[in-house]
């Protein structure tokens, strides 16, 4: 598995919910034969599992600062925003690192953290939302490798911290995987256009040429497919978050499991022109809340 390289420049945004051709036809209007799958990592592939990472009001609690917990919010919403581009700071691993440390920093004292505190609780806070324990999905290892044998790039495209190709092979999954792409390097989150062109290029294909699979409605489903890339929504049974699925845009399905993944293809490469979207079984939206 190789981490991919992101572009050099930006590329323009498109609004998600407008669903390009490229996202169903080739350029003779017939539609185009999948060749890379590209797969969201976290609550696609992988779930967090016990021992969960520290939470923030316990590192605040443990420095002596827990006066200022209450102010500090939700532990998941202190890195960058989806569809935040950070281009300027993900020209190396030091630098996008350094940057992560020094948002918290910033948010301390916005916070109300004494200034001389601020910079040894950003690195504690920062060290606590990395402690992660992931474990893969039952149903990962199989369809990965299904794939593979259609002869189809694998691909991942996730919301990231910079070392994704370390957290894949934690979990065992690196074999199995052909390139990686984080937001961290990419310079932007999903649902920004940049983060998908990255993933197009490092996997060689068009947009019509490629498969989103993810959990996240904005990021997974209506994001790809602003960028003409066809889209599966996967809508696990056991996803943390419940609730009815929106309806499915042109250029979408709908998966409850990643085996449905074969069944889905072989829809697509012998689609015609009328490649209509649908579930492959029953389901319905988004997935759990967590890092990074």
């Amino acid at each position: 598995m190789t981490a991919a390289v992101p572009p050099s420049t930006p590329q323009d945004p498109a609004a998600p919910g407008s669903v390009p051709a490229a996202a169903r036809r080739g350029s003779g209007g017939a539609a185009a034969p999948v060749r890379a799958v590209i797969l969201d990592f976290y609550g696609t592939l992988v779930r967090m599992v016990p021992p969960l990472p520290p939470t923030h009001a316990s590192v605040f609690h443990r420095l002596g600062l827990g006066r200022y917990a209450e102010r500090w919010g939700d532990q998941w919403s202190t890195g960058p925003g989806d569809g935040e581009e950070h281009g300027a700071h993900s020209v190396s691993g030091t630098a996008y690192r350094a940057w992560e440390v020094d948002r918290l920093r910033r948010r301390a004292l916005d916070r109300g953290v004494p200034a001389e505190r601020a910079a040894d609780l950003a690195r504690e806070l920062d060290r606590a939302t990395k402690s992660l324990r992931l474990d893969r999905f039952a149903d990962v290892p199989q369809a990965l490798a299904r794939l593979r044998e259609r002869g189809l790039t694998v691909a991942l495209c996730s919301n990231w911290f910079w070392d994704l190709d370390r957290a894949v092979a934690e979990t065992g999954l690196a074999h199995l995987v052909d390139t990686a792409v984080t937001s961290a390097r990419a310079g932007a989150r999903k649902p920004h256009p940049r983060i998908y062109r990255a993933a197009l290029d490092a996997c060689g294909t068009a947009p019509g040429e490629a498969l989103f699979v993810g959990d996240m409605w904005e990021a997974d489903v209506l994001g790809p497919l602003a960028q003409g890339i066809r889209a599966a929504h996967l809508h696990r049974p056991d996803r943390a978050v419940d609730g009815p699925a929106p309806p499915l845009p042109g250029g979408a399905h709908r998966i409850s499991s990643l085996a449905e993944l074969p069944e889905l293809l072989d829809r697509l490469d012998g689609a015609g022109p009328h490649d209509r979207p649908g579930p492959i079984s029953p389901s319905g939206p988004a997935g759990p809340p967590g890092p990074p």
